[in-house]
C-alpha cells in the first residue's frame, strides 16, 4: 500500500517549509531514511528523510513551493498503485518537474504553431523554476505556450521562448506589464523585445545590452524576510537609546593568556574574550531585571528569574541568534561549550528552530571587524541588547605618569519604554566593573 511521506515540522513556531532541492525524482526507489529533498525554515536548512521504501510514484509540490508542515509531499510505493488519496487538498495533477520532459514530448507543439496560453482566473499557471527562470532572463510569461500538466507553464517553455526571440529586456519587460503591451518580434539583442519595439521606435543592441547589464535582482530568502520583518517591527514600535562606554581590557586579557596557556592541559575549551563577556553579561544582568525582561503588548514587563542569554552570530544565509538557557547557572567552560556548538549549528543550517527563540537579552560582538562601537537593534520583545566592540589602545594618568592599555567598546540599546537612561548607565558602568575585576566575578 502507497504511503505519504509528511514536511517534517521542525520546532513548534514553524508552520510550513520551502523545498529547496529535490534529490530524487518519480520511479527512483527509496529506502527508509534515504535522503528525498532539501528544505528550509526562515531560519535552517534540513534534509527530509523518507519514512516508507518502494518507489517514489508521485511528487506533489517542487522546488521553491512553500509547503505547510505535515502535509504530504511524495508518495512511496510499489508501482502501479493509487495515490489519489494521498495528494494533498487541491493538488489537481502530479507537479513534479523532474518528469516535466516526459510530459513535454507528448504535448510538444512546433514554435511556428501559436499556442493559447492557459489561465486559471486570471492567472497564468507556471511552475516555481519556470517563473525563476523568467525573472532572471526577463521573459513575459504571457508570451510562453504551457505545455505542462493542465496549461501549467513549466521550465522548457520559457527556454522555447528565449530561443524563439521573443523574450524582453528588463526595461522592455517592466514596461510591457505596466502597459500590457504584447509585442511578437524584438530588434534588441538576441531578438529580443525592448523599449523601442514597444514605443514603435528602434532600439540600440548595445543600449540593451547595457540596460540589461547595469543590475541584478534577487529575491529575499526567507531568513532575509524574517530579519527584516523584526528589525522593522523592532524600530517602529520601540523607542531605542544606545549608551556607549569602554572598559580596561588588561585583566580579561591577562586571565585570557593564562588560559591559553594552562586551559588545554586540564581539559578547559578555547575560551575567547566573547566568552568572557557573555560570562559577565549573565552575572550582571540579574542584578538589572528591567533589562533581563521582555515588554509584552507595550504595557506588561516581564521579568525573569534566570538569563537566557541570545548570541548574534553572523552565517551565509543571515543573521541568527541562538539562546544559550539558564546561562546566569552554567560556569565560564559551559557557557564557551555551548556558544561554540549553537554557532557551528548556526552556520551549517541545522539549528533547531527552537534554540533560536527564547532569549531575555542578546549580546551581538562586532569587534573581530574592527567595529569601536555600534547601535545594536533591540530583538523584540526584549529590552536590550549589548554590542561589543574591538580592543583599542587609550591613555590613562597614573599620577604623574600617563599608562597605555587596551580597552574595549561596549554598546547598550535599550527600550526608553522600558527603563531610563540612569538604570541603564548603571548596567553598562556594573558590568565594566565586573569585567575589569573578573577573576572576582568568577569568585562569588
Amino acid at each position: 500500500m502507497a504511503e505519504g511521506v509528511l514536511m517534517p515540522k521542525q520546532g513548534i513556531t514553524v508552520e510550513s517549509c520551502i523545498i529547496t532541492q529535490w534529490y530524487k525524482k518519480v520511479g527512483d526507489k527509496v529506502s527508509v531514511g534515504d535522503a528525498l529533498f532539501g528544505y528550509e525554515t526562515d531560519k535552517s536548512t534540513f534534509d527530509c528523510e523518507s519514512t516508507a521504501e518502494g518507489e517514489i510514484l508521485e511528487i506533489f509540490y517542487n522546488d521553491g513551493d512553500d509547503v505547510p508542515v505535515l502535509v504530504n509531499v511524495c508518495a512511496v510505493g510499489t508501482a502501479g498503485e493509487d495515490v489519489s488519496a494521498l495528494r494533498p487538498a487541491g493538488e489537481e495533477a502530479p507537479a513534479d518537474e523532474s518528469t516535466e520532459e516526459v510530459k513535454e514530448v507528448k504535448a510538444e507543439v512546433k514554435a511556428e504553431t501559436p499556442v493559447e496560453v492557459k489561465v486559471n482566473d486570471g492567472e497564468i499557471k507556471i511552475s516555481p523554476r519556470a517563473r525563476a527562470l523568467a525573472e532572471k532572463e526577463n521573459v513575459d510569461i504571457r508570451l510562453a505556450a504551457g505545455s505542462g500538466p493542465y496549461g501549467r507553464v513549466v521550465e522548457k517553455d520559457i527556454r522555447d521562448l528565449i530561443a524563439s526571440g521573443k523574450a524582453t529586456t528588463a526595461a522592455a519587460y517592466s514596461e510591457a506589464m505596466t502597459k500590457d503591451a504584447n509585442v511578437e518580434g524584438g530588434s534588441a539583442l538576441g531578438g529580443r523585445v525592448g523599449i523601442g519595439d514597444l514605443m514603435a521606435k528602434p532600439v540600440s543592441p548595445v543600449s540593451a545590452a547595457a540596460d540589461e547589464a547595469e543590475y541584478e535582482d534577487t529575491k529575499f530568502s526567507g531568513i532575509r524576510k524574517t530579519i527584516a520583518k523584526s528589525m522593522m517591527a523592532s524600530l517602529n514600535g520601540m523607542a531605542q537609546l544606545t549608551l556607549n562606554s569602554a572598559f580596561d581590557a588588561s585583566e580579561v586579557l591577562e586571565y585570557r593568556a593564562q588560559l591559553k596557556k594552562g586551559g588545554e592541559a586540564m581539559g578547559m575549551p578555547n575560551i575567547t574574550l566573547n566568552d568572557i563577556v557573555l560570562f559577565a553579561v549573565s552575572r550582571t544582568l540579574l542584578a538589572h531585571p528591567d533589562l533581563n525582561a521582555h515588554l509584552i503588548d507595550g504595557e506588561v514587563m516581564r521579568r525573569f528569574k534566570h538569563v537566557h542569554l541570545g548570541v548574534a552570530v553572523d552565517t551565509p544565509r543571515g543573521l541568527m541568534v541562538p539562546t544559550i538557557r539558564y546561562a546566569d547557572l552554567k560556569s565560564l567552560a559551559q557557557i564557551s561549550k555551548e556558544a561554540k556548538e549553537l554557532a557551528k549549528m548556526a552556520q551549517e543550517g541545522t539549528i533547531s528552530p527552537d534554540l533560536l527563540s527564547g532569549a531575555t537579552f542578546t549580546v551581538s560582538n562586532l569587534g573581530a571587524m574592527g567595529i569601536e562601537s555600534f547601535t545594536p537593534v533591540i530583538n523584540p520583545p526584549q529590552t536590550g541588547i549589548l554590542g561589543v566592540g574591538t580592543l583599542m589602545t587609550r591613555v590613562k594618568e597614573d599620577g604623574e605618569d600617563f599608562e597605555v592599555y587596551k580597552a574595549m567598546g561596549l554598546s547598550l540599546t535599550f527600550d526608553h519604554r522600558a527603563t531610563d537612561g540612569a538604570p541603564a548607565a548603571r548596567f553598562v558602568k556594573d558590568l565594566c566593573k565586573n569585567l575589569e575585576s573578573f577573576r572576582l566575578l568568577l569568585a562569588k
